[in-house]
Order: structure tokens, then sequence, then C-alpha cells
């Protein structure tokens, strides 16, 4: 007899701890029960923080195998964390606006600046030396107000750690512009100028994961509001947008890439170092596309990375889209929430860093030719900040935690050549961005720029895009390796093979012996094409005259006969049955699926009006006869 064992009331009222850590560092806690989903936990930060723009927001937790997952909403929380109690979570930025200025509340876009200036002190955010003297200048006037030579010394830039390694010369550009430029400017107006020039930067927003592409070389990926970039030395060698992203699957480590691009079918293809890594980049890549790309959240459609020999994972991102959460912004009608700003001293981050933990992942390069319109000062300062090395970031000198997990680690991000430092001066200088985040310029010049910017590779720095290897969405050990002991069976060079064919004569000698063999086989089969009725028809004629093979012949075709009957009948029935009003619980639950759904109106609906239409048809042909 079977005997299905029923969860007790206790397990069920039993309540775990979690513990959120914020954007500035301090940490919330509360109590859930086994079933209680992601959305309570997202909620309860919100509320927290009276924040109604929430949809661009998300929690971020860390499995034991330090891989970085994002906490779905619609499904309970114990099942998705595979850690120890009690839990430990992250309340991070998960989808940057693509237009900041549409941003309603201040205290929205304070969140958006306290996950923009860790960006810039992990090393994600990588700028030239005018933007990050700006930026770090914003930060410092959203934190001490304006310059007071009473109250600050010449020397108060130190106090703060700004960026991973801070130079003497960007410290006093720092003061320079601290002093003379934004004199007078509140900390919300120092913030909302900080967020409108990272805007502007290439990789805003971009959250990397290391892979390898079919010649063995690591390249980083990642997805933005413009679409797919990747990232291999100190270029950006791909950005298709999401209009021309058709799909996106994978299959084990394997991650694929379909698109078009100048009107051809393109195909790329990397290579992760666990499935489950595969797995995590391709539902950022759907979750993005999605709320990025479609208008309304009813165009979201279910996502498959199976085909007919791999079974995969099928996944819908079920959030608003972003044109839907800037429309709901915008009739937002209330008193502005109180904004409680944190100081320097308040971010355990800010405190964790020392010069013993500093990694340097710097090699030398010939250094890019700067543009006609660069800032004159890029030729005095030749080179981009030390804010382009990375970062290990550790509270006790000791590996990272999974709180410092949930961070995506520093990343030699890089800022467009082309981004010409614009200084706000005041408050009354306000910038009008477009979709991709620079300046607006005329209209044929802005595509002209875009369509060439897509279509080749952008020297993006003069250094290679090397983050580091402990704070990646799959992290390991610096001292171990870095980022090359994630792929535990790196793919072959193309051309390191080739050098070793080339250098080695026994190798030439089998593949010249390869190639006698291969001109045989075709000499052979051109000769054996002849032959070929006769010995099909000698076959049938043996199978024909052996029962037992004839007995098996029949068995299979009986099976196959057999199972595709029950398979005409049954599908038919079923679908009839969920089609009609029969009201019966486990027909509702299938109805209320987003699969039945999409099947309901993308093929089923077409279909009836379809057979409906030839039935009207064929009937008016009779009745006219």
């Amino acid at each position: 007899m079977l005997r299905f064992r029923s969860p007790s009331i206790r397990s069920l009222d039993q309540e775990t701890l979690c513990t959120i850590r914020l954007l500035d560092d301090s940490e919330i806690s509360c109590s859930i029960q086994r079933d209680t989903k992601g959305q309570f936990l997202l909620d309860h930060v919100c509320n927290h923080y009276n924040l109604l723009e929430k949809d661009y927001f998300g929690i971020r937790y860390v499995d034991p195998e330090k891989q970085r997952h994002w906490l779905d909403p619609s499904k309970p929380v114990v099942r998705q964390m595979k850690a120890q109690q009690p839990y430990m979570m992250c309340f991070r930025v998960k989808f940057y606006p693509n237009e900041p200025m549409k941003i309603k509340e201040e205290l929205t876009r304070y969140l958006l600046y306290l996950q923009l200036k860790r960006d810039v002190y992990h090393g994600r955010l990588l700028c030239p030396f005018a933007d990050a003297a700006y930026l770090g200048a914003c930060i410092i006037q959203g934190e001490l107000g304006d310059y007071d030579p009473d109250e600050h010394p010449s020397d108060y830039i130190q106090d703060f750690k700004l960026f991973p390694k801070q130079s003497l010369k960007l410290e006093r550009k720092i003061i320079e512009i601290h002093k003379n430029e934004l004199r007078g400017q509140s900390a919300a107006l120092a913030e909302l100028h900080m967020v409108q020039r990272a805007h502007t930067l290439e990789t805003y927003g971009v959250d990397p994961h290391p892979c390898k592409d079919f010649t063995g070389s690591t390249a980083f990926l990642g997805f933005t509001a413009t679409g797919f970039v990747v990232f291999q030395g100190n270029k950006r060698i791909h950005l298709l947008k999401w209009a021309d992203v058709s799909k996106l699957k994978f299959e084990g480590k394997t991650f694929y890439v379909i698109g078009i691009q100048k009107e051809k079918k393109l195909v790329l293809t990397f290579h992760t170092s666990t499935p489950a890594a595969c797995k995590h980049l391709w539902k950022c890549g759907v979750e993005n596309q999605a709320f990025y790309k479609c208008a309304k959240s009813s165009q979201i459609k279910t996502v498959s990375s199976s085909n007919i020999f791999f079974k995969g994972s099928r996944y819908r991102y079920s959030g608003r889209v972003a044109k839907e959460v800037i429309e709901a912004s915008s009739k937002i009608q209330r008193d502005p929430p109180t904004v409680r700003r944190a100081q320097f001293g308040q971010s355990r981050s800010y405190n964790s860093l020392s010069h013993k933990n500093l990694i340097m992942n710097m090699e030398p390069l010939v250094p890019a030719l700067p543009s006609t319109n660069e800032y004159e000062e890029t030729a005095t300062d030749n080179g981009v900040v030390a804010l382009k090395e990375a970062v290990h970031l550790s509270q006790l000198e000791a590996p990272p935690t999974e709180a410092e997990l949930c961070d995506p680690g520093p990343v030699n991000a890089p800022a467009g050549d082309d981004v010409s430092p614009v200084v706000a001066a005041a408050a009354a200088r306000v910038f009008t961005e477009t979709s991709n985040g620079r300046p607006q310029t005329t209209k044929p010049e802005l595509d002209e720029e875009d369509e060439e910017s897509s279509n080749e590779a952008l020297t993006i720095s003069e250094l290679v895009y090397s983050p580091c290897a402990s704070m990646l969405p799959t992290p390991v050990e610096d001292n171990q390796g870095g980022v090359d002991l994630l792929f535990s069976s790196p793919v072959q060079s193309p051309a390191w093979l080739l050098r070793e064919l080339h250098a080695d004569p026994d190798i030439q000698a089998q593949l010249e012996a390869e190639r006698e063999r291969d001109r045989a086989y075709e000499r052979v089969r051109q000769a054996g094409r002849s032959r070929v009725g006769g010995v099909l028809s000698s076959g049938l004629r043996l199978l024909s005259s052996n029962e037992r093979a004839n007995a098996c012949l029949l068995s299979v075709a009986r099976f196959v006969a057999v199972v595709t009957g029950v398979l005409l009948v049954v599908v038919p029935t079923l679908l009839l049955l969920l089609e009609s009003d029969i009201d019966v619980s486990f027909l509702h639950e299938i109805r209320q699926t987003p699969e039945f759904q999409q099947f309901h109106y993308e093929y089923y609906c077409p279909l009836r009006r379809w057979v409906l239409c030839k039935i009207g048809k064929a009937l008016e042909k009779l009745w006219s006869d």
C-alpha cells in the first residue's frame, strides 16, 4: 500500500530568519515560513524604504557553489535557497533605467546613485580620467556639500575611498572640480549629475559573465538596455541590439545567441565554466530582453532552450517591462518620501579597502589613438585612472562571504572614447540624452554613429578588460589561477593547433595518410554507386526470407501504430476538455498556466478560425450547386 507523507503543521509554521543587506551596507531582517514567496522579501525591503518604483530592483543570493542567482519573486524562498540557515541576501539594482531622467521620485534616483557608487568602487563602472574625476567630485559634493577651506584641509579627499586605487593626480582633479564647478549644488542635484554622467558610459548596467569563445579566449558577456554586448581584450567586439536578437538558448555549458546583423544570420557561441553558470547567464538574458524590448508585459512569451535532442529549460519573466514602469512612474501622485542618506562611515565596503588587498590586473598595451573631440586633458593624462585595476574586497582578510559575493565584482568596464566630458556647472544645465546614453546630437549623425558602433569592434580602453575572478557571477580565488581556472576543459585555439600541426612532422605524415585513405574511399564509393540498387534489392530479399526479422519488424510497426492511434484519440479529447466550460480542478489549473494560454491564443484560435472558414466555403459551394 502506498502511503503519502503529508507535512506536519509544525513544519509549515516553522520560521526561517532572512537577513538582507541594502545598498548602503545596512541590514534588515525578517522571518519567513516555508511557503513564503520571493515577492514578500522584495515588498518588505521596498516598504522599509517606502519605495514605489521597485521594478528596477531585485534580491540576489549566492548558493554553496558560489554561483549567484536572482531571487524569483513567484517561487517560494526556501525552495530556491540551497545555503544553510539563516539566509543572507543582497538588495541590488537588477535593471538599470535606460532613461534615468524619467525616474519620478528622488528616493529611486538615490538608490540608483548608491548602486552606481558601488559599481565605481568595485571597478565595474570604468571611465577616462576626466569622467572619473567628475564622478568622484559629485560623490564628494553629495556627501560633504560645498568646499569650505576652514573645514577641508588640502588632502581631505584621502579620507574617502572612491576608487580601487586613487592617484594623487586624480585627487587633485576631484578637489578642483569640487571647489569650482559644483559649488551650490544640493546633494540631490549632485547625485542626479552623477547618474547622468554614469549613464553615458559604455558599460553602464553591465553585469559581466566570464566565458570562452570558440577560439578559447576569455570574453565577458553582458546585457544592457541597448542589447547584448561582448568585451574581449580592450575592445567591445559585439553589440547586438535587442531588436536584432531572435533567440537565446543554452545546452549544458554552451550558450548561444542567435540574431541578425547586416541582414545576415549571426550565431554566437560561448562556453561557460559550469551548467549552472550557463543557465544563470541564459535567464539573465531572457529577463533583460523581455524587460527592455517588449512594449507590454502581455507580450512576454515563455522561452524554451530545448530542441530535438536536448530537453532544456523553460522560463518566463513575470514582471513589468520598462515602458510600463515609466508609465506607472508618471502617474505617481504623493508627497515625496524622506530620503535618509548614509554617510561614508556607515558603509562597510568603503572601510574594507586597504592597500594589502589590491590586486593589479593590468597588461601593457599600445595606447589607443585619442579621438579628435576628446577632452584636452586626455593628452596630458594619457590613460585611464587606476579605477581600471581590479579589487578583491575582504573585510577580515578572509575569503569573500555570501553577502560580499552578491555584488558582481570589479570589472574593467570601459567608457566610450567618443564621449566628451560634460561638466554640470549649474542646476539649469540638463542633458538631452538618447536611448544609448550619449549626449543628443543631430539625428543623421546619431544614427550613423550607432550603426558604425554596432557593426564593428570599438576600442574601449588602453587596458585589457580583466575583472577580478573572486567577484564574478561564478567566482573563484584569484590566487588559484583566476578566471582561467573556471574552465576545466578550455577550448584550444585554432591558431595554436595549426602551429602544432606545422611543427610536428609525425602529425604531417598522419595527415597525409588520412588524405590518401580519403581519396581511396572516394574511388571505391564512385565505383560502388552502380551496385547500390543490387545491394538494396538483395537486402530486401534477405529480410523477406528471415522470419525472425519479419516478426520483429511487425511488432515494432504494431507498437508504433498503437501509440499513434492512442495519441490521435487522447490529445484531441484532452484539447476539447480544456477548451470546454467543464469546471474541473485539474483542468482549471492547466487553463491558468501561461503555456496553455500561449497555445490557445497563438495556435488554437487561428486553427479554429481556419477550419470554420473552410467549412463555411464548402457549405456555400454545396448550396450553390
